[in-house]
């Protein structure tokens, strides 16, 4: 039986810019190092018992043509100066047995702690609710952070982000930020 539940994930992230809005899109997946990949969207599941690895060590476990699974984010702008960003939040359960959630996120006009930070919210609000474990969600970030923390049943919380302002020029940019998921 083909088993492909992840035992490792590493995040990466990239910018381009190009006049064709597909290569700018390429020009950002190289950047983020998975360019020469078959990308494959699926939703988003932290694997019990995955472990993140860093994205030096990810880089170094793939190979050209290689189908990859991930959970990913793009947005792209060809308005000089617009603000541009994609984000990816992960959330971890402290028990490893069970499985964590991960999101996606873009956004225009919004900074990078911004974006990653609502990334971030939106994974621990949906491990928090799969836990059982009550929220706000009118509270904000930080005071939902720290709900989060007083229960101990969440482990860890984070995001990979990629932001930046549209060319001055009007080509194409595009913003990526992944999880990439290796069986």
């Amino acid at each position: 039986m083909l088993d492909l539940v992840a035992k490792k994930l590493f995040l990466t992230k990239g910018k381009g810019v190009h006049e064709d809005r597909l290569t700018s899109f390429e020009y950002a997946l190289r950047d983020a190092g998975i360019a020469g990949t078959n990308l494959v969207l699926i939703s988003s599941i932290f694997p019990p018992k995955a472990k993140l690895i860093p994205r030096k060590e990810g880089l170094k476990e793939i190979k050209a043509g290689q189908i990859l699974f991930t959970i990913y984010s793009k947005n792209q702008t060809n308005e000089p100066h617009r603000m541009c960003s994609a984000s990816v939040g992960i959330a971890q359960p402290k028990d490893k047995e069970r499985y964590g959630y991960l999101s996606e996120y873009e956004a225009f006009g919004q900074t990078e702690s911004q974006a990653g930070d609502y990334a971030e919210d939106i994974a621990a609000q949906m491990l928090a609710s799969s836990l059982g474990i009550p929220f706000d969600v009118d509270k904000n970030w930080d005071e939902k952070r720290q709900q989060w923390k007083i229960s101990g049943e969440i482990y860890k919380t984070q995001n990979i982000t990629s932001q930046t302002r549209g060319d001055k020029d009007g080509k194409w940019t595009t913003v990526f930020a992944a999880a990439v998921l290796l069986v």
